[in-house]
């Protein structure tokens, strides 16, 4: 009887660690409010080559091609690499020049997955579009260091990019300043293709939500209690949101803001006062939607004091993947940044406004829970050069010598 009862748990064991947390119906609907994915995408109204396939694959071009830097040494994909989550796994980017202070490489470079699904951008969320976001580091002297006539000549001056560019926007005879901006919306239209896949909290929530208990009890257990933290007590989902794990918006936490060598990193203050000072906003003559639409979140945009300090709340879909971690990169781990929020220092906070965050006081059981949970957002996706539209067989190709 013994030998019997010992088999009988051996075999029950795997389901015993495998195992399913009796989540509350209020747990359910937050667990369910992150799904599904892939959410439908939408295209961009403000940009007319938004999901146009020629331009997609003449922004991939463009992305990759150092030659849009004066150097020929700096392209997109310098501070945004395929292989490291498109990032640069650095605290923050190199650049084209070593930075002297001010926010232009004090900032960590963002991934790019899912970026075109954004409201935002920048951590200070300078920008209204994906498409004017590219702008800004292809002209900053700190970065690509170029500007609209040497993008328009590396463009007119190579008989590949040239056709690509005349199939999708009409001759290249438009002036050095549109043609910059149609290649920013090239670019915008390829990095909007960049979004992640499934992962293994898609998996759990899909299941839970369909009430299948076999294929929810997949999920291990220590993400079990991680999520239930996540969407509890940790208060996490008050602002990391939705099916891409974010409101979209601004939020202090607590993290410095003072730039090395002296001066403070204004954020989203300084964000809001970069977006209304830049022609190629959604209020200038280089918005595509003629109806105004898609203008009117920045026509509206509100500068108040608390937004000093106070940085874009990121995306946490791959989040495995992009260490380092906030807008300065000063996590190294999630354990770092799960440690953050443990022990968060409420007197770093602003004294006005909402106060969302407290001090978590994680057991170190509960921090490890935390972090198998981050850990579960990432996919297995990979971008493949290999597959990339553009290339060989578009007929701009140069035909290969036999």
């Amino acid at each position: 009887m013994r030998l019997i009862v010992l088999l009988v748990g051996a075999l029950l064991l795997p389901s015993a660690r495998a195992g399913l947390l009796e989540f509350t119906p209020t747990e359910i609907r937050a667990i369910e409010r992150h799904g599904p994915w892939p959410a439908a995408g939408e295209r961009d109204p403000s940009n007319r080559v938004s999901g146009n396939r020629e331009a997609i694959a003449l922004g991939e071009a463009l992305f990759f091609d150092p030659r849009l830097s004066p150097s020929g040494a700096v392209s997109c994909a310098r501070c945004h690499q395929p292989g490291k989550a498109w990032t640069d796994g650095r605290r923050t980017p190199l650049g084209a020049l070593p930075a002297r202070g001010g926010d232009a490489l004090t900032r960590n470079a963002p991934t790019l997955w899912n970026a075109g699904r954004g409201r935002w951008f920048g951590w200070g969320g300078g920008s209204d579009t994906i498409w004017s976001f590219s702008l800004r580091p292809i002209r900053h002297p700190r970065e690509m260091g170029s500007s609209a006539a040497h993008v328009a000549r590396a463009v007119r001056g190579d008989p590949v990019l040239a056709c690509q560019y005349r199939r999708v926007f009409g001759a290249a005879k438009a002036t050095d300043d549109v043609l910059l901006v149609n290649v920013s919306k090239a670019i915008a239209a390829f990095v909007e293709t960049l979004v992640s896949a499934r992962t293994p909290f898609d998996a759990f929530r899909d299941a839970l939500t369909r009430g299948d208990k076999a294929a929810a009890m997949r999920y291990p257990l220590a993400a079990q209690r991680g999520l239930r933290i996540f969407v509890g007590t940790g208060n996490c989902s008050v602002c990391h949101v939705g099916p891409l794990f974010t409101n979209h918006e601004f939020g202090d936490i607590g993290v410095p803001f003072f730039l090395p060598g002296g001066g403070v990193d204004g954020g989203r203050y300084a964000g809001i006062q970069r977006l209304r000072a830049d022609p190629y906003n959604l209020l200038g003559r280089f918005n595509d939607d003629a109806s105004g639409t898609a203008a009117s979140k920045t026509r509206h945009v509100d500068l108040q004091p608390r937004n000093f300090g106070e940085f874009k709340v990121p995306g946490l879909r791959n989040v495995a993947k992009t260490a380092p971690y906030m807008h300065d990169g000063a996590l190294a781990t999630l354990d770092d940044v799960v440690k953050h929020y443990s022990e968060l220092n409420e007197d770093r906070l602003h004294s006005d406004g909402q106060r969302i965050l407290r001090p978590l006081k994680l057991t170190p059981q509960a921090s490890a829970d935390l972090v198998a949970f981050l850990e579960t957002l990432s996919d297995d996706g990979r971008y493949d050069a290999a597959a990339r539209v553009s290339g060989a067989t578009s007929p701009c190709a140069v035909p290969r010598a036999r």
